[in-house]
């Protein structure tokens, strides 16, 4: 399907056209339309590929899609959600909806102590098309829901008044155009080495290479439904790596660690006399098959048959190794006859090589066996369902190759055991599959959320969230036998729904495993033990007993905090405890989709202790649609996100909170008025003693949202306590008396300065990383910040390195105010 309709909002009486479009051998030609799942007859609405209704009615309101069919198969498009609204009614209310920020811990707004400030927002929802939209092939560019009107308010905060601004009015506008990319690094599964200059293709079409460390970035394409991209590996050491990569539609970089199978050494064979390639015999394991290969088989391109020695490489990824999850290809679906994607579990995937042994040229085979030892399969209702595929490169999907049935046989003095067989013929580079299509099947709901108060304003967007389906060992649900299955999803407003098989017989007939990443960052997910509370789970018993949810250190503390493994036991429907989430039924994807937050659901958070982030003007990193273009936002360009970090050391006996204050400098837009707070605390140095430090956010100087004059960011840095600057990088301080104007820094107790426009480095201990993904332009530089790295992502602090500026600090007088305290929110007159 390579047009899928779009989502559309019309008032009653206009009209609207949905249109799709399918490729494939042969061409289709008859095309179906759909509304809420019931066909449109052809003869009534007089439809092919496009669908047009006039003089809409409410009742026409809806899900719309497209199947395209020929005598070979079938797809569905995705759905496209038609809205009518009756005349008069708006689907842009002018209030704004509520949405809190948190603000300074020192500015309480009620006796309870409460930090939380409703600062609005306006649901990124669509607008009504204008009646001039005739064909409506494509996106529209169309008018969205967002901010028409922002107010500064000032809220009493320790004596002084802090800024910030809120949304006074809602109205329709142009729709945000947010590019969408993909980001991420492709290594080796087993040693992580990178793929070097490895070839990237978006279908057929190379659209270019990964780096020098193995990093790409992918621009997704308009209209993308599934994004699947191939990895090549030009030195033809690994397996092409084909995987389908979940995207954000609200634009901005997702991030996602790729891995790559390598290639198992070649072995020679006589192509004159039959030959067996055991599938899976690794770490003293009964193979799971083989591939037989008779006499004869092998073929040069030409058909002709050839004889000489040949060297085969046959590399098996094995699902009973946990550890191989990562490096699956695809997400292991395939179209049914009725052009729905459906989920595959997978037995076992294996790519073939085979090449003549003198000259290296690649040769394919005539008709070989492939046998699986049925003893592998653990329910038997997979036996009659067992299929062989091969993967498409280009769709992602896997296509049908041939059934497998039972057939008696015998492997020389082993004992007899039941095998089953399928043919195969190997004419392209494909990888092949042993797969059983699978209908047990439900949805996971999962949020993350900014911290451990599960808040549910403090949501995050764009958050990879990846699950893998197991199948323990009989007896043991904790211990998993094998993995048949990996999907990853990207969490959106209201999180996200995970596909998983599940069981409602055996609650753990099945279990999960689930994972989060915010550009490159593991998320944590909520503690099993010592002691399980659903409160903070997110699901309520007696359920969350039925799903036996545990953490990955449940029995180890020692372990990682990163991922929890759950039952999926399908709900109940007599059972009103189990109609409330976390687990949906398989045809509830929307019910799943809109569920409130007060609705059972699974959670991970991130972990940033003692951090604290304050913006005047309001914007969620993980939501591109949140920024309005205004002088005073954090992030100018939120296409491009450039992150600035200080390098702090402090000499004293405990860690201290450190606060950078960010005002404009230079810019007469901006100048004296301020764009943010950042608080982090001081890490301890494990080298030296008396000594910690912090790497402390501070806004870039640089071009402001209009793009026409820089402002050189005036960045006060204040250690929490009784402190005195002592000295500061020479580097750092020749740079900026070669750059006037020079800020003042008459206060010891703290280090100002106009923010240099170069990025600068390691040496003068500012540290600068510009990308289309917040986070983790945050993360690298954080990393290099802490311990000097490339790549960031590593935490021991190297205080003695690349410093900007040093504090000797003692602990404050019992109630003395610091200094600390009264520059937290100084006005701008002072």
């Amino acid at each position: 399907m390579v047009l899928h309709p779009q989502a559309k909002v019309r008032v009653a009486g206009q009209e609207v056209t949905f249109c799709c479009k399918a490729s494939g051998t042969p061409v289709p030609k008859k095309y179906y339309w759909y509304h809420n799942g019931t066909m449109l007859e052809r003869k009534v609405h007089r439809y092919g590929s496009r669908l047009r209704l006039r003089g809409l009615a409410p009742e026409q309101a809806g899900t719309y899609h497209c199947k395209a069919s020929t005598e070979a198969g079938a797809i569905k498009s995705a759905p496209a959600q038609l809205t009518v609204l009756a005349q008069g009614q708006q689907s842009c209310k002018r209030e704004p909806e509520p949405s809190l920020v948190e603000l300074p811990g020192e500015c309480p707004q009620d006796a309870a102590g409460s930090r939380y400030y409703n600062v609005g927002r306006c649901p990124p929802t669509p607008c009504a098309g204008g009646p001039g939209d005739r064909w409506g092939c494509g996106a529209e560019a169309g008018r969205c829901c967002g901010v028409r009107r922002m107010e500064m308010r000032e809220i009493p905060c320790a004596g002084s008044l802090l800024p910030v601004k809120v949304v006074a009015e809602c109205g329709c506008g142009p729709c945000a155009q947010p590019r969408v990319l993909v980001q991420g690094r492709v290594t080796a599964a087993d040693t992580g080495e990178p793929l070097r200059f490895g070839q990237i293709f978006l279908g057929g079409r190379k659209v270019g290479f990964t780096g020098y460390k193995g990093s790409f970035t992918i621009e997704v394409p308009p209209d993308t439904q599934r994004l699947v991209a191939r990895f090549v590996d030009r030195q033809q050491r690994f397996v092409d790596a084909v995987k389908v990569l979940p995207f954000n539609r609200r634009g901005g970089a997702v991030y996602q660690e790729v891995k790559m199978l390598r290639k198992k050494e070649p072995v020679e064979l006589d192509g004159n006399r039959s030959n067996a390639i055991p599938l899976g015999e690794a770490s003293g394991r009964e193979p799971v098959g083989e591939l037989v290969l008779p006499a004869g088989a092998f073929l040069r391109p030409s058909g002709e048959v050839f004889k000489g020695t040949v060297k085969a490489s046959v590399t098996f990824l094995d699902p009973r190794d946990m550890a191989t999850a990562g490096a699956a290809s695809s997400d292991l679906s395939f179209a049914d006859a009725e052009g729905e994607i459906v989920p595959l579990r997978t037995y076992g995937m294996f790519a073939v090589d085979f090449r003549e042994g003198e000259s290296g040229a690649a040769l394919q085979t005539g008709p070989v066996e492939v046998r699986m030892d049925a003893g592998q399969v653990r329910m038997p209702e997979h036996l009659q369902k067992m299929k062989l595929w091969s993967l498409n490169p280009e769709t992602g999907l896997w296509e049908e190759e041939g059934v497998l049935r039972p057939a008696r046989g015998s492997r020389g003095k082993r004992e007899e055991r039941t095998f089953l067989v399928g043919n195969l013929e190997i004419r392209e580079r494909r990888l092949f599959n042993l797969d059983v299509p699978e209908d047990r099947r439900c949805f996971v709901k999962v949020r993350a959320y900014s911290n451990e108060k599960f808040n549910p304003y403090e949501q995050l967007e764009g958050v990879v969230i990846s699950l893998i389906n197991l199948e323990p060992q009989p007896g043991y649900p904790a211990n998993p036998r094998a993995w048949g299955r990996f999907d990853s999803v990207v969490t959106g407003p209201n999180g996200a729904c995970l596909p998983a098989f599940c069981d409602s017989q055996r609650p753990d007939a099945y279990s999960a495993y689930v994972t989060a990443t915010l550009g490159g960052e593991e998320l944590e997910a909520v503690a099993s033990s010592p002691k399980l509370n659903p409160n903070a789970v997110g699901v309520s018993q007696p359920y969350l007993g039925k799903l036996g949810y545990r953490r990955s250190d449940h029995d180890d503390p020692n372990l990682k905090k990163t991922a929890f493994q759950i039952n999926v036991a399908k709900p109940d429907p007599n059972n009103v405890d189990e109609t409330n989430g976390p687990i949906y039924p398989y045809r509830s994807l929307e019910e799943c989709e809109e569920a409130p937050v007060s609705a059972n659901h699974l959670r991970f958070y991130r972990v940033e202790v003692d951090k604290y982030e304050y913006n005047v003007v309001p914007f969620k990193e993980s939501d591109l649609t949140s920024w309005t273009g205004d002088y005073l936002s954090w992030w100018p360009n939120p296409q491009e996100f450039r992150a600035c970090f200080i390098k702090v050391q402090i000499e004293g006996p405990q860690e201290y909170m450190v606060r950078s204050r960010n005002v404009g400098g230079s810019h007469p837009r901006t100048r004296g008025q301020l764009y943010g707070l950042r608080d982090t605390r001081s890490v301890r140095d494990m080298l030296l003693e008396n000594t910690s430090g912090a790497c402390v956010e501070f806004k870039c100087s640089g071009m402001l949202f209009d793009q026409s004059l820089v402002d050189r960011t005036l960045v006060s840095i204040i250690p929490q306590g009784s402190c005195q600057r002592t000295a500061i990088n020479s580097l750092l301080r020749d740079y900026l008396n070669r750059h006037p104007p020079v800020a003042e820094n008459n206060h010891t107790a703290a280090f100002t300065m106009l923010a240099p426009v170069d990025p600068l480095g390691h040496n003068y201990g500012i540290y600068t990383v510009t990308d289309q993904n917040p986070r983790l332009a945050k993360e690298i530089a954080i990393g290099r910040c802490f311990d000097g790295t490339s790549d960031g992502f590593s935490r021991e602090m190297k205080a003695d390195t690349g410093t900007a500026v040093t504090f000797t600090c003692r602990e404050r007088p019992p109630g003395r105010e610091s200094f600390f305290q009264r520059l937290l929110t100084a006005p701008a007159e002072a």
